[in-house]
């Protein structure tokens, strides 16, 4: 009988050859005070960006010649020439255009050209815009909007936000908060109304459903709704949001005009191209399409692979909606799911990632974090700052891969819970 000694190079003990996938796992490193200290670092740093910004600015102009709120401009030029009359001009997308030389005047000075390819239906949302000057129409609509989306994902906190263990230093704090303020965008608006949708669902079918089909301006973010509604057999939601669409539509129609509508359909085809042809910068977008074409691919495969994706999220809802039938989890996945199917995302538009994160927070405060809950939560709260920086520099789209992760967070707690039907 002979005995093994252990040698000097022997292999370590499991638990300590492991600490680090429990660290990732668990992340029991990141407990609530660090998070919090984060998130008020993140937003102090955020305010002192903002206010160096616009401090250094000069007649709506920053010092690199870029104009406070970018794309705003195209909203704010857009208002002025529909309440003049020359709504349909709005609609023309080419350099030094009517669109292109009214961005001039506002600064004087050329400060590149943002397009205004939204439906009519957003044109009608923007008319009071220029009622203001330029920057007390910028600020009043970042401020009305911000508070809209503020208080929405407050809302899915639930009983973390009234307690005080998920504040609203950690709504604003969201990287994305600082990139839509940035470009003057209408992500709050979205958030506000896809979140209040979601959120209504239960309580009042029908204004939830109107607050969906509101979302017919930016229609990409939408694709997803038509089929989740269905699957949860929301029907007097579907009306609602059906009431929505055509009002909408028909009330745009009313104030500017068929001709208007034949314009926005005609600057469509530029539209497409901006995508596909990387006028936008796929470094600065989220969508699976996207990621797909910084990685080198093809635009019939980019396209293939996204509709792919927007495939799996609807069938993960549908199955989801047969195991666990109208879950409190619904409202988050659909929004997930919404990001993942659009083609044309932006960074800015991740401000709708804080709903799901919001829900899954407060979720886990509840009732314990699951495993990989935290680091995808943190991923997922970090998203918007890296995403950019890490397209351009080393071509790493991250943006589907987190937000797939927070999907499919949502969808293990939505199947594991009781049955409800």
């Amino acid at each position: 009988m002979s005995l093994a000694l252990p040698s000097d190079d022997a292999a370590p003990p499991a638990d300590q050859r492991v600490w680090w996938a429990r660290a990732l796992r668990d992340a029991d490193w990141l407990t609530g005070k660090r998070a919090r200290d984060y998130a008020r670092l993140w937003l102090g740093v955020s305010l002192v960006i903002a206010v160096v910004w616009v401090a250094l600015s000069h007649g709506g102009v920053d010092r690199a010649g870029h104009a406070l709120g970018t794309d705003f401009t195209s909203f704010w030029t857009a208002s002025q020439m529909a309440l003049h009359g020359q709504a349909q001009a709005v609609y023309d997308p080419a350099l030094n255009g009517p669109h292109h030389l009214a961005e001039i005047r506002l600064f004087g000075r050329d400060v590149g050209y943002f397009a205004f390819y939204y439906p009519p239906v957003f044109l009608l949302l923007c008319l009071p815009l220029a009622l203001l000057p330029y920057m007390a129409s910028l600020a009043l609509w970042l401020g009305v909007t911000g508070l809209a989306y503020a208080r929405v994902v407050r809302s899915f906190l639930g009983d973390a936000a009234r307690q005080g263990r998920i504040g609203w230093v950690a709504i604003l704090a969201f990287p994305a908060v600082l990139a839509n303020a940035g470009h003057g965008q209408n992500a709050f608006l979205s958030a506000a109304l896809f979140g209040g949708g979601v959120l209504l669902l239960d309580r009042r079918p029908v204004l939830a459903g109107v607050l969906l089909g509101s979302l017919v301006f930016k229609p990409h973010l939408g694709l997803v709704i038509p089929i989740a509604l269905l699957a949860g057999g929301r029907w007097r939601s579907i009306l609602g949001a059906a009431a929505a669409v055509i009002g909408l539509c028909l009330a745009s129609f009313a104030v500017f005009g068929a001709g208007v509508w034949r314009a926005f359909l005609a600057a469509s085809p530029a539209a497409r191209a901006a995508l596909e042809q990387n006028l936008v910068g796929y470094e600065k977008m989220a969508s699976v399409f996207a990621a797909v074409r910084l990685l080198h691919g093809g635009v019939g495969l980019a396209y293939a692979i996204q509709a792919l994706a927007a495939l799996a999220v609807c069938a993960a809802l549908v199955l989801a909606q047969r195991k666990v039938f109208r879950a409190p989890a619904e409202g988050p996945a659909m929004i997930c799911a919404a990001l993942l199917a659009s083609p044309f995302l932006l960074d800015y538009d991740l401000v709708l990632l804080a709903i799901p994160l919001a829900w899954l927070a407060a979720e886990g405060l509840k009732t314990g974090f699951r495993p990989w809950e935290k680091l995808i939560l943190a991923a997922g709260f970090l998203l918007p700052a890296l995403s950019r920086t890490l397209a351009a520099g080393v071509g790493l789209p991250l943006s589907p891969l987190v937000i797939a992760a927070v999907l499919w967070l949502i969808v293990r707690r939505w199947t594991s819970t009781p049955l409800l039907r």
